[in-house]
């Protein structure tokens, strides 16, 4: 059909004539009304961002000497976080000649107390070593199986 008389049809409509595919040969087109067509796009692209949820990265730092119950505090704060959806990171900083020490167990053992409490709730993505100084935890979500 020519375009000439495809838009005779559109104007006889109250309609638009709007290009489909520009690059098939012959070019195809529709008779539409393309404001209103538009205006659903938009509020189907609204709806399906509403529908979307946001996951932050909330990070727990702990010092290598951290106390018992500061570390049990710290713990309760991921499993918040983990049931809020959010992923969590658990940071232990070396202070000084700490940096020189990593590898005493007093330092190992609380990077393998986190560990172990987080693996009991959650999914851990990845486990970091000693990254200049900094010993990094990153733990997805968790899981619902193992929180009841």
């Amino acid at each position: 059909m020519p375009v000439s008389e495809a838009l005779k049809i559109a104007e006889e409509k109250e309609l638009d004539l709007v290009e489909v595919a520009p690059n098939a040969n012959p070019v195809v087109c529709k008779v539409m009304n393309y404001g209103k067509y538009k205006y659903e796009q938009a509020r189907k692209e609204k709806e399906s961002k509403k529908k979307q949820k946001v996951v932050d990265v909330k990070e727990i730092r702990l010092s290598s000497t951290i106390d018992t119950h500061d570390f049990e505090f710290k713990a309760k704060n991921a499993k918040k976080f983990l049931e809020d959806g959010n992923k969590v990171k658990a940071t232990i900083k070396f202070k000084g000649r700490e940096l020189n020490n990593t590898t005493f167990g007093a330092i190992n053992f609380k990077l393998k107390n986190v560990y172990s409490m987080m693996i009991k709730i959650s999914n851990l993505e990845i486990f970091f070593g000693n990254i200049n100084g900094i010993m990094n935890l990153d733990i997805k979500g968790i899981n619902d199986d193992k929180l009841q």
